[in-house]
């Protein structure tokens, strides 16, 4: 038999104590493959074409673990909802960390594999209905060219978990660049030992950005790629309309991924305040409060990072605002660069916010769903939508061609750049809510490999979409999601 290729290389269980514990999963009763991701098995250097789904399951529940790995839950802590809370892997571990021929490094980790140290009185165990959802969604966060984790099985464990009501059980087995978040940091700091924290930093630094160790304030360096990448990733979340939903400090992982899909969703009538969080009363982190709340968690980084940035702390809080206080400029600059794209303008020109503006404000008013009304903008919504049978959207859109025509633009490139910027499909709250009761009620996975597959190309499929471009009906957009504890 072919070797699958597992090649174990954990440098995270070497920390410091305080930091992880060192613990197996709970075994399954009756383990049994759902999904399973070839294509991603294939690209982090695993085969498992030779390994049938019974083998696939007892490795995927935790029953039977690969040879090399070394199970560990990380301690972490995070500001939920702007409250300090100390947390950890309270259902999750990673059983080890796989290094490809490229030598590029991969948390391998299990949800729902039970009871940690930090399980705080829960389960430790994970429902069919959200593991299937993080499928879904990270798979298409990643088809939508937007950094993620990523979900490589879905095992059912043949037990029940206890919810609102009896759920099936599942496993879901999650790839990680690593799983460093800024809680993580945050745990450091307050640990009894103050060698914590200088030990998750350097081991941060080596993992992720070795380049900057010699830098002359590694630390500050440190913000300056976080913040950068977290004000890239939180574009690229509004760019297709994607709400996280729990934006906390322990969510916000410092390689730039998404992490931790729980009451995430997609927007479709355009409304800025919009929030999907069934415990979001306030709407701390709606849609556009995305950027405002991911300053707040960068400042919070920034304030862990203090005693490693200068032996002065003084000096250390000016350098750190000083990476900190042009945060608005950039996202903005960077934000505005976005919408560009999204409508096809080369250039800048002074006008561009009011042109922009505009059309959000029309959207809003008039309730237009925000991605199809981008693929109208390039003929490419399949449906006749009236709600752009409009004297005031069309007036825009004469201003909008006009100013697409300048810098020497062509239509023929205008519409290029727009399909490299706008998703034709994205996974759609009602659709993939309906693919995920026939998967839980029937034991009917046709309609989530189904969504898979159309969601594997969301800039250039044009087959069979009409369906997937389809909107909630009219009286029923309220959706609310749950975090699946």
């Amino acid at each position: 038999m072919k070797k699958i290729g597992w090649q174990f290389d954990n440098t995270y269980s070497k920390l410091p104590k305080n930091l992880l514990s060192k613990l197996n999963p709970t075994p399954v009763k009756s383990p049994e493959v759902v999904l399973f991701n070839h294509s991603l098995s294939k690209e982090i250097g695993l085969d498992f074409s030779e390994i049938d789904n019974e083998k696939l399951a007892l490795t995927f529940s935790g029953n039977q673990l690969p040879d090399g790995s070394e199970t560990i839950a990380q301690a972490y802590a995070g500001h939920q909802f702007g409250h300090f809370t100390l947390l950890g892997d309270g259902r999750a571990l990673v059983i080890g960390e796989h290094v490809d021929k490229n030598k590029k490094r991969y948390d391998i980790q299990f949800k729902g594999s039970g009871k940690t140290p930090y399980s705080r009185n829960g389960d430790g165990r994970a429902a069919l209905g959200p593991m299937l959802r993080e499928y879904i969604v990270s798979e298409a966060i990643h088809n939508l060219k937007i950094p993620t984790t990523r979900s490589l099985a879905v095992v059912k464990t043949g037990e029940n978990v206890i919810r609102e009501k009896n759920l099936e059980g599942a496993v879901l087995t999650r790839i990680a660049s690593s799983h460093i978040r800024i809680g993580t940091f945050q745990y450091a700091c307050i640990s009894k030992d103050k060698n914590d924290l200088k030990a998750l930093f350097d081991y941060t630094i080596e993992r992720h950005y070795p380049h900057i160790r010699n830098f002359k304030f590694p630390a500050i360096e440190l913000l300056n790629i976080v913040t950068e990448k977290q004000i890239d990733l939180i574009i690229d979340w509004m760019r297709v309309g994607f709400v996280h939903g729990v934006m906390n400090t322990d969510n916000v992982a410092i390689s730039g991924e998404t992490i931790d899909y729980g009451p995430c969703a997609f927007m479709d009538t355009y409304d800025p305040r919009t929030v999907f969080s069934s415990i979001d009363y306030y709407g701390r982190y709606a849609f556009s409060n995305q950027p405002s709340i991911i300053k707040w968690n960068l400042e919070k980084f920034a304030e862990v990072l203090i005693p490693l940035i200068d032996t002065d702390s003084n000096r250390s809080i000016e350098m750190a605002k000083e990476v900190l206080k042009d945060f608005d400029t950039k996202f903005k600059k960077g934000w505005f660069k976005m919408m560009r794209k999204k409508l096809g303008l080369k250039g800048e020109e002074s006008k561009d916010e009011n042109l922009i503006t505009k059309l959000l404000s029309w959207m809003k008013q008039n309730k237009a769903d925000y991605t199809n009304t981008f693929c109208y903008l390039m003929d490419d919504l399949i449906q006749k939508n009236k709600t752009f049978e409009n004297e005031e959207f069309n007036h825009w859109k004469q201003q909008w061609k006009n100013r697409s025509k300048l810098y020497g633009n062509s239509p023929e490139n205008s519409l290029q750049i727009m399909h490299e910027a706008n998703p034709l499909v994205i996974p759609r709250n009602h659709l993939v809510e309906g693919a995920l009761n026939v998967a839980t009620e029937n034991n009917d996975l046709t309609k989530v490999k189904e969504l898979l597959k159309i969601l594997k190309d969301p800039y250039k499929n044009k087959t069979n979409i009409d369906y997937y471009q389809s909107t909630p009906i009219p009286g029923k957009e309220r959706y609310k999601t749950y975090c699946g504890t």
